[in-house]
């Protein structure tokens, strides 16, 4: 009796063996979808081993069940383009709500794609999205008020690469 009390207490501390996720996975709903005009890209050229590039953003719109508005100009996406087809992003930006909700949004992400794809989306062409994996993990910064649930909650969004703009679906995970 005490040695399957002992292994069944050892059992119990150990946890599972490979039996899967202590808790059900995340959902995710649609939130938005942020289409940022973008100003063509700024080369800066290979710093430190990657290819700098800053593309300007010069308005857009939001639109979307949550939250919708407008992109303020201003804000911008610097990329570092790494040889093996890894694009790191980090966009900077504000949106403002159709109540006047100033809100600032950090998003760094990461595109993936073969060399070929990424100098086709270098110069602007279009791309089928399904050739590249374009992801980022956004963060909000807001006052509080109606939207105040944008800090409440971590986000994941997929982007789409267009010659003049990036649209992204913003998704709140639950």
């Amino acid at each position: 009796m005490r040695t399957a009390l002992a292994t069944a207490a050892a059992s119990v501390l150990a946890g599972p063996a490979g039996a899967g996720p202590a808790a059900p996975a995340p959902t995710l709903e649609y939130a938005f979808t942020v289409t940022a005009e973008v100003a063509p890209a700024i080369e800066q050229g290979t710093v430190d081993g990657g290819r700098k590039r800053f593309i300007a953003i010069t308005g857009g719109k939001v639109e979307g069940p949550m939250m919708s508005g407008s992109v303020l100009p201003g804000g911008g996406d610097w990329q570092v383009i790494e040889a093996n087809g890894v694009t790191r992003v980090e966009a900077r930006y504000f949106l403002r709500t159709v109540n006047g909700t100033v809100v600032e949004v950090t998003n760094p992400g990461v595109r993936v794609a073969s060399p070929e794809v990424i100098e086709r989306l270098s110069r602007g062409e279009v791309v089928d999205p399904s050739l590249y994996y374009f992801r980022t993990t956004p963060n909000f910064k807001v006052a509080d008020g109606p939207y105040d649930w944008l800090r409440r909650h971590a986000f994941v969004a997929r982007g789409v690469r267009q010659p003049d703009k990036v649209l992204i679906d913003f998704y709140v995970v639950k």
